[in-house]
C-alpha cells in the first residue's frame, strides 16, 4: 500500500532503538524524511546511518532529552515544523503504591505527559496552517488496563490520553489526526528491564520470567517493534484521516477487553 507521505517530514522522538526506531524505520521506508531523537548519541547515529543507507532518505539526529524543555527547544529547532510528530520516551520505574512520592510523580509527568503536550502544542499550529499532519502518540496498555506495578505510568499516561481525547477532535477540522497507540509487551529493552525486576523478586531466571509474561499474552509473543512500527506509518498515512483521537492497542491480547 502506497500510504501517501514520500517526501514528508516526520520528527520522531526516542527514535534510536526499540518502538521508537520501529516507527521511524516504518516511516522511513514510506518515504519519509526524519528528524531522530535520542538521548544516546552513538546508537542514534549509527540508527541514522542504518536508515540513510537502507532507505535513501534524509535523516537528521538531535541527541538531547526530549523529557526537558532544552532538549525540546533543540528537536523542534531541527525539525522545523514536522508534517508527522511521534511522540515517545521510556516509561517510569516500577513499584508500589508506598514506594513514590511528590517528586517521583513530577517526573513521571514530566516525561509521559507535559512532553508529548509541549511538543504537541509547538507542532500542531504549524500542521493547521498547511492543513495537513498527524500525530502519533507512544502511550501503553496499562492508559485501558492498569498495571498495578507501574502506578507511576499508569497515571502520567491516562493524563496525555485525556488531553488528546479533546485536543484530537478541535485540531481534526484542519486536516490534522491526533492518535495515541498503545503498547503491550514488546521485545525491547523496556521488557527486558521489567522482566530484571521479576528475576529479582522471584528468584528466577530472565528466560523463566519471560516464558511466564509469554503465557499471559494469547499472541503466545512479546511484540516485534517492526510490527509497532507498521501500526504507526499507517496513522500517519493519508489512508488515516478518518481515525481521530483513538487509543490503539497492540498487546498480542494481553488487555481483555469489548471496547
Amino acid at each position: 500500500m502506497d500510504l501517501g507521505i514520500k517526501g514528508r517530514r516526520a520528527l520522531v522522538c526516542a527514535s534510536s532503538k526499540g518502538l521508537g526506531r520501529g516507527c521511524a524505520e516504518a516511516l522511513a521506508e514510506a518515504g519519509v524524511d526524519l528528524v531522530l531523537n535520542a538521548r544516546g548519541a552513538e546508537a542514534l547515529e549509527a540508527t541514522a546511518t542504518d536508515l540513510r543507507d537502507r532507505f535513501g532518505v534524509a535523516v537528521t539526529t538531535v541527541a538531547a532529552d526530549v523529557t526537558t524543555e532544552a532538549g525540546q527547544a533543540e528537536v523542534l529547532a531541527a525539525a522545523d515544523g514536522p508534517e508527522i510528530l511521534v511522540t515517545n520516551a521510556g516509561g517510569p520505574p516500577p513499584g508500589l503504591w508506598s514506594d513514590w512520592d511528590r517528586d517521583d510523580f513530577i517526573k513521571a509527568l514530566d516525561a509521559n505527559m507535559l512532553a508529548p503536550i509541549a511538543l504537541m502544542k509547538a507542532c500542531l499550529p504549524v500542521m493547521i496552517e498547511r492543513g495537513w499532519g498527524r500525530v502519533v502518540n507512544i502511550t501503553s496498555q496499562s492508559v485501558k488496563g492498569p498495571i498495578p506495578q507501574l502506578g507511576l505510568s499508569n497515571a502520567a499516561r491516562t493524563g496525555l490520553t485525556g488531553y488528546v481525547a479533546g485536543t484530537a477532535r478541535q485540531v481534526a477540522p484542519h486536516g490534522v489526526t491526533i492518535n495515541n497507540l498503545l503498547p503491550g509487551i514488546h521485545d525491547t529493552d523496556r521488557a527486558t528491564s521489567l522482566d530484571k525486576g521479576v528475576t529479582e523478586a522471584e528468584g528466577i531466571s530472565m528466560d523463566e520470567a519471560r516464558r511466564r509474561r509469554e503465557a499471559t499474552i494469547p499472541a503466545r509473543s512479546y511484540g516485534r517493534p517492526a510490527d509497532f512500527g507498521a501500526a504507526c506509518a499507517f496513522l500517519c498515512s493519508d489512508q488515516a484521516r478518518f481515525m481521530v483521537g483513538q487509543n490503539v492497542l497492540l498487546d498480542g491480547g494481553a488487555t481483555n477487553f469489548v471496547i
